[in-house]
């Protein structure tokens, strides 16, 4: 397939692309600023601008494009950046395929698993209602940008993305160097359920994604577990000790508002993704610990 990905050098694009390279899939890129090849496209989603003619030859397009909401504090203007970052390319993105009388027709959205907000030990899929934190509203306006695609007939699906297990960056990215330490515990109490994903299954998912006559929310994650479970799991395959537990003041004070994401409780389950025959490689906890701890 001809596929046009924004987002592309993030923790997930930057595994997406050549992924789906290997995989047969002829890949453009978005990217800010002038394109340096054929395999990249210009454009400006702050400013609404992307040439149509463009991204008219795709079958399909994935916006993975976001700033990452983990990576500086969640001051009120912060908070905005958030939110901005992606109505301007979901808005952007979803209006010019809407546009096309026969451009792409899928559009795979990047979204996210905070989607239910912190519910203890409830079993989540994809039907459970939205909740009322702010990445639950972070989710719920940017889910809705994607109306002028849905609405023009394109096959839109929100990838409600989980805790991603790999290497290098993702919601583990300070975790890992104080586990290999021989320093990392649970967060919290460690009871808080944990939607995980291993990098590589994401991936995978994404590209199974493209054909599955799939639409509307899907779960990104392999299976629940508790946070000190991940935790124990990472530590037993890297061959250290996990007995420095983190408290939840400590986080708090650290992260400030994102530290709900690490402290709250999401059990989804990936029911769409398993209905529509979707295998995963790392199934279980144990396995996809030991992928993660492999050298690089």
């Amino acid at each position: 397939m001809q596929v046009v990905i924004a987002g592309s050098h993030g923790f997930i694009g930057s595994a997406l692309v050549p992924h789906l390279r290997r995989s047969g899939h002829d890949v453009r890129v978005l990217v800010r600023g002038p394109a340096s090849g054929p395999s990249q496209i210009s454009w400006d989603p702050d400013a609404g601008r992307l040439d149509p003619h463009a991204v008219a030859g795709a079958d399909a397009v994935i916006n993975l494009a976001g700033v990452n909401p983990g990576s500086r504090p969640l001051t009120t203007a912060r908070k905005r950046e958030v939110l901005s970052s992606r109505l301007n390319t979901t808005g952007l993105l979803s209006r010019t395929l809407a546009e096309l009388d026969d451009g792409p027709h899928v559009l795979l959205q990047a979204s996210g698993i905070g989607a239910y907000g912190s519910r203890g030990e409830d079993v989540l899929d994809e039907d459970e209602p939205l909740g009322t934190t702010f990445f639950a509203n972070v989710v719920r306006h940017w889910e809705a940008a994607t109306a002028p695609a849905q609405d023009a007939g394109l096959r839109v699906v929100h990838l409600r993305t989980g805790i991603g297990l790999g290497q290098g960056g993702g919601a583990l990215g300070r975790l890992l160097p104080l586990i290999r330490l021989g320093v990392g515990g649970r967060l919290g109490s460690g009871r808080q359920f944990w939607p995980w994903i291993t990098l590589l299954d994401h991936v995978r998912a994404v590209e199974h994604l493209l054909t599955a006559p799939v639409h509307g929310p899907v779960n990104l994650v392999t299976a629940p577990a508790r946070n000190a479970e991940v935790i124990a799991a990472l530590a037993r395959a890297m061959h250290r000790p996990a007995v420095v537990p983190v408290p939840a003041f400590a986080l708090r004070a650290v992260l400030g508002d994102f530290s709900s994401e690490v402290l709250g409780s999401i059990r989804a389950i990936p029911s769409v993704l398993d209905a529509s025959g979707f295998v995963p490689v790392h199934a279980d906890l144990a396995t996809a610990a030991e992928w993660v701890a492999q050298p690089d």
